[in-house]
């Protein structure tokens, strides 16, 4: 059996991710399909529109064989660390490639662009802390660092979200020395930042978008039918979506009542930060007028936002920085799985050195972090259902009975 690996999101599953699991599959000709999806917080520093059992049920149901978490703490973190956390959980499962959506869509200059800022290493770091110092985004820092040693042949755009990503993943690889074969395909139709449905595939952003507003109905075109029904169902059963507005009120009295010595420990806290957020956030009615006040050059909406949801899930940099310090995962946590999916962790059980979790019965190494992140996550809703969701955590993995 060979296996591609695809690192996901889902928030939520459409017919563009659909794309990309159908052309990774026939691409890689692949017989099982692996996907690392983040948790309950997502790589921007938001929360999922809903949680991550009923996003992996949508993949396992549109033809993915085995969904598995990315933990908070790579999930919620900068490129480099998120496609860290990444590439190494899907090394530990012995896939084959990667496949991965980017707006450059060349995988020889994502190899090229690797290898030139390897042999400039030292004067591409001393760059790009320079563009950082000077206020520049963590994205422009790193296009002005490659232009100045050279890279600006690759035309390869550096702002772009998704080439950002891609060269982590590759960078990644080889920094590991995986056997890992990275493929990349073009996306196509829509921008990652589109606000508006346009065509049949849509931005993850503008699916939110209507969704947020109430336009259920809008996304129809956009949305395999069974994303749709498990996203009314949500919203039916729990009676709201998850999204930093929802969340306001639980962050204002966080801050409120920390101690400023307690918000510089938070993961991600720049040095003064945290007078900045106790003067706005008193001032603010609402999460946008909030991040409005607080936002500058220095500190972007992505940045700010992962600084909130450690704030919200009260994670600090020391507990962080022992997490990430392991250089193979300590535990891979299972979210989803088809027979094939299942067939092939069975296959490879031996190769795999790393504990494969199904439940929360058996402790795994970040299971207390894990249980405070689903505590924060499901607070918005009533305590009935906080109870209810909470309880998934201690089942057993969804499984698809048939392919």
């Amino acid at each position: 059996m060979k296996a591609c690996g695809l690192i996901v999101e889902y928030n939520p599953y459409h017919n563009g991710h659909h794309y990309h699991f159908q052309q990774a599959k026939k691409i890689t000709n692949s017989d099982c399909v692996i996907a690392v999806m983040s948790g309950n917080f997502l790589q921007r520093g938001e929360p999922a529109i809903i949680d991550k059992f009923n996003r992996a049920k949508i993949a396992i149901e549109q033809g993915i064989d085995l969904i598995v978490e990315l933990p908070y703490f790579y999930a919620v973190q900068h490129s480099e660390l998120f496609a860290r956390g990444a590439i190494r959980i899907l090394d530990s499962l012995q896939v084959d490639s990667i496949c991965f959506g980017s707006e450059h869509g060349k995988i020889n200059d994502f190899t090229e662009m690797y290898q030139i800022i390897k042999k400039h290493q030292e004067e591409y770091d001393s760059y790009l802390k320079l563009m950082l110092n000077n206020g520049e985004s963590y994205p422009k820092a790193n296009e002005l660092a490659f232009n100045k040693i050279g890279g600006n042949k690759l035309l390869i755009d550096f702002t772009k979200p998704n080439n950002i990503l891609g060269y982590q993943y590759v960078k990644s690889i080889y920094d590991i020395d995986s056997k890992i074969v990275p493929i990349t395909i073009k996306r196509i139709k829509n921008d990652f930042h589109d606000s508006e449905i346009k065509d049949s595939i849509a931005s993850a952003t503008s699916i939110r978008n209507q969704l947020f507003h109430e336009n259920e109905e809008n996304i129809i075109q956009a949305v395999p039918y069974k994303s749709k029904e498990i996203l009314d169902n949500y919203r039916l059963n729990y009676g709201a979506w998850h999204y930093w507005q929802n969340y306001f009120t639980i962050l204002k009295y966080r801050v409120l009542t920390m101690s400023r010595s307690e918000l510089k420990k938070i993961h991600g806290m720049k040095e003064g930060l945290e007078n900045r957020i106790i003067e706005k956030i008193s001032k603010a009615t609402n999460f946008n007028e909030f991040m409005e006040l607080v936002k500058t050059k220095r500190y972007t909406k992505t940045s700010l936002q992962r600084i909130f949801a450690n704030i919200l899930t009260n994670t600090t940099s020391t507990e962080i920085k022992h997490l990430i310090a392991q250089e193979q995962p300590d535990g891979i946590r299972v979210l989803a799985m088809s027979p094939i999916g299942r067939q092939w962790l069975n296959q490879h059980k031996q190769q795999i050195e790393t504990t494969i979790f199904t439940s929360n019965k058996k402790p795994y190494p970040y299971q207390t972090m894990d249980e405070r992140i689903d505590n924060a996550y499901y607070s918005i809703l009533p305590i009935p259902v906080q109870q209810r969701l909470l309880k998934q955590s201690y089942q057993k993995p969804i499984f698809k009975t048939s392919q």
